[in-house]
């Protein structure tokens, strides 16, 4: 792409369109808009020129589609949907199966039972009912011959009919036509196929169905058979095992004579446990008899009136004291009348002490019984303690034998168990076995239907897939040569306008490493320029900095950073780093640092004019997202020194080396707009760079090989003068103008 600059003789409505960001028209546009970028225009005239070439082999493919799909013999589907509900008869279901374990039915149960309709087994079931074997849709050998089939079998592509026996033939042809699926998100299991004969695609469909479920009852039925043979044979050695676990666990029983009594124990630990109770028995007796007996006597020896229940109760005891208080009575009436040396009053009292020595001596009987009483109840607990030792000792001996028992009867216990449990399976095993109504684990809720519509081959589809894609391959073919033909080497269509010899005496530059075009004069004949009038003046500039910017393009990495400076003005400087990043920007990724100060030139061109720049980075105002803004006519992007009246003695802060750093890790190339270069440090400028410099167009050649040699002793590696400034086409006006890429 050219860079070319407005000229002052255009018209004034051209250079104000220039001045804002608009885009030219095409007719208008510069050579450089054209080249090297996609003309639609120029492709959409190639296709015109060339659609007998999209048209014919379009309608041949819809010619050639069209007389296929009507050739191909039509086949019918028919369609069967089954539901895997997991059901189950409640009156055959085993006791320990819980109803919520019977209907969980997961995704991977669903597809299995797809498996299962997908056997092998069923399918020859089907074949053998629906007598597909007969059929010469199912058996090509019955259809003849084949010399293509044949010849592509021996070349490896396909099986030759011949060489596979009637059940593979018939088995490959049933599983081309037959598919089966589970509907996602559900339990229902879809069955279809097809046949040229659509009342045989319905019959062997419901077939399949109609197999499946007789399948899974037989299979059912077979383990329910199975079952009961297994546990039949069980349970006779189960019957065995348990006579004899039972007749040892009597044979040691008897042996050993623990034999059981009441309750379920053994006679020892009953005899046990009467004797310790007949024990406590008299050691209870006995306690209470010696305490009665040693309060009476403390009665007796105190003094004290007997008031103990044993003698209260004794019948003599009562009679003596009914006596007693009816002498006390007559003693109390003679009292009132007679003295105390009365013989009467004397018989009383006589009779009284007789009385009380009675009811004493009564009292003593009682007391001595009492204790006759306790040593009987002590000899008792005596016989019983001896008796209870002699049981224990003959309880310890037998404890080992006691426990063997035990182990005898659980064993026999256990192998009972087991064969109640055999035996209440055995039971359900040969009730389900018996009955023919087993339920399966699905049921059918859609039977298959005779279909009119061929199900293959969908005919439109197939023609508008076919003419589609032909319509495509064609227009790309076409489309892509044309963007082949047009890709041609940037250089020749950038000096197409000016002669090879006029652009190679226009460059006048003391260069401290050569530039060499590389890039060829030639022209290819298909190319066709867009002629922009330039003026004669201007031709030399511009082919000069376009192979400037080659030759930056060319070095790569060793021209990552490009310092532009010079003694021409601060607009002429920025103009020249504007335009050859321009046209290096239309293969690597380039930017532009304003490091001069605030231009106008810089801002007219700007996306974003008032965007924050170097100075508002280095104060930290701002981040790099928001510095960075693009170029309104280009790819480049910018960076400004900073906002009007910003302070430039930011610039000398070290972090703006850094941030040059950052951005050279980022861009291919980066332009430092130095202007004059008076207020920077020479090491933020010269680091690994290159320069660039804009002379001033009166300044001698001495004065320029001068400053040349000045600027490599400073640090730059290579050092490119221009012959002079690159000047705006209007520099009589007062108002600056942009240029245009």
């Amino acid at each position: 792409m050219r860079l070319a600059f407005w000229r002052s003789g255009k018209a004034e409505a051209e250079a104000a369109e220039v001045a804002t960001p608009q885009i030219t028209p095409a007719a208008e546009r510069p050579v450089s808009a054209q080249i090297g970028e996609l003309d639609f225009l120029a492709i959409g005239q190639a296709i015109g020129r060339k659609r007998s070439w999209i048209i014919l082999p379009t309608l041949l493919a819809a010619a050639l589609s069209i007389t296929a799909v009507n050739l191909i013999t039509p086949r019918y589907k028919s369609e069967v949907r089954i539901l895997i509900d997991g059901r189950e008869n409640v009156f055959l279901r085993p006791n320990g199966e819980r109803n919520d374990d019977r209907n969980s039915l997961d995704a991977e149960a669903v597809t299995s039972q797809v498996q299962l309709l997908l056997s092998r087994d069923l399918a020859r079931e089907v074949i053998k009912k629906n007598k597909l074997a007969e059929l010469p849709e199912f058996d090509p050998v019955l259809r003849g011959f084949s010399p293509l089939k044949s010849l592509l079998a021996l070349i490896g592509i396909g099986r030759d009919p011949i060489s596979l026996t009637p059940e593979e033939r018939v088995l490959d042809a049933y599983y081309e036509r037959f598919t089966a699926y589970a509907v996602d998100k559900s339990r229902v299991v879809v069955i279809e196929f097809q046949s040229r004969d659509p009342d045989l695609a319905a019959q062997v469909a419901n077939s399949i169905a109609d197999g499946y479920l007789v399948f899974q009852q037989g299979a059912r039925r077979e383990q329910a058979r199975s079952a009961g043979q297994w546990l039949a044979g069980e349970i006779e050695s189960l019957r065995k095992k348990v006579a004899e676990a039972e007749a040892r666990v009597e044979d040691f029983r008897s042996k050993s004579s623990l034999f059981v009594g009441t309750n379920n124990t053994t006679l020892s630990n009953q005899q046990m446990g009467e004797l310790n109770t007949q024990l406590n028995n008299a050691r209870a007796l006995k306690s209470d008899a010696e305490s009665k007996a040693r309060l009476i006597r403390e009665m007796l020896q105190t003094g004290r009136p007997i008031e103990a229940s044993e003698v209260l109760n004794s019948e003599l005891i009562r009679r003596l004291s009914e006596q007693r208080v009816t002498l006390r009575a007559q003693l109390a009436e003679q009292s009132s009348t007679l003295l105390d040396n009365h013989p009467r009053i004397k018989e009383i009292k006589a009779q009284l002490a007789d009385l009380d020595r009675q009811i004493r001596d009564e009292a003593s009987k009682i007391s001595r019984s009492l204790d006759n009483d306790a040593r009987i109840a002590g000899g008792r607990v005596e016989d019983a303690s001896a008796s209870l030792e002699q049981v224990k000792k003959q309880a310890s001996s037998t404890n080992g034998q006691d426990v063997q028992l035990r182990a005898l009867e659980r064993e026999a216990k256990a192998q009972r168990d087991l064969l109640e449990s055999y035996l209440a399976k055995y039971r359900e095993a040969t009730t389900r076995e018996n009955i023919d109504a087993a339920p399966a684990d699905g049921r059918i809720i859609s039977r298959a239907s005779v279909s009119n519509t061929p199900a293959y081959p969908k005919k439109l589809p197939i023609v508008l897939i076919a003419t589609l894609a032909t319509l495509m391959l064609s227009t790309g073919l076409i489309v892509t040569g044309e963007l082949l033909r047009m890709t041609i080497p940037r250089a020749t269509a950038a000096f197409v306008s000016a002669p090879a010899p006029m652009r190679a005496s226009a460059m006048t530059s003391v260069v401290v490493a050569p530039v060499e075009p590389k890039f060829a004069a030639a022209e290819e004949p298909s190319v066709h320029p867009v002629a922009v009038p330039l003026a004669p003046e201007i031709e030399p500039e511009l082919g000069e900095v376009e192979q400037l910017a080659e030759t930056l393009l060319a070095a790569a990495g060793a021209a990552r950073k490009v310092t532009i400076l010079g003694t021409a003005s601060s607009g002429s400087i920025t103009l020249t780093a504007l335009t050859i990043a321009r046209l290096a920007a239309r293969k690597a990724r380039v930017i532009v640092v304003d490091l001069a100060g605030a231009s106008p030139t810089f801002a007219a061109v700007s996306a974003d004019p008032n965007a924050p720049g170097l100075a508002e980075l280095m104060h930290g105002e701002a981040s790099f997202t928001q510095i960075i803004t693009k170029d309104r006519l280009s790819r480049v992007h910018l960076v400004s020194a900073g906002r009007p009246g910003s302070d430039r003695a930011l610039l000398q802060s070290p972090r703006l080396g850094l941030a040059i750093d950052a951005l050279l890790k980022v861009y291919d190339h980066v332009l430092l707009d130095a202007g004059s270069a008076s207020d920077l440090p020479a090491e933020l400028l010269t680091a690994q760079a290159r320069a660039v410099v804009v002379p001033d167009a009166s300044m001698a050649s001495d004065a320029r090989e001068l400053m040349c040699e000045e600027l490599r002793a400073v640090g730059f590696s290579v050092v490119t003068m221009l012959s002079k400034p690159v000047l705006p086409s209007d520099a009589v006006e007062p108002a600056p103008r942009v240029v245009a890429a």
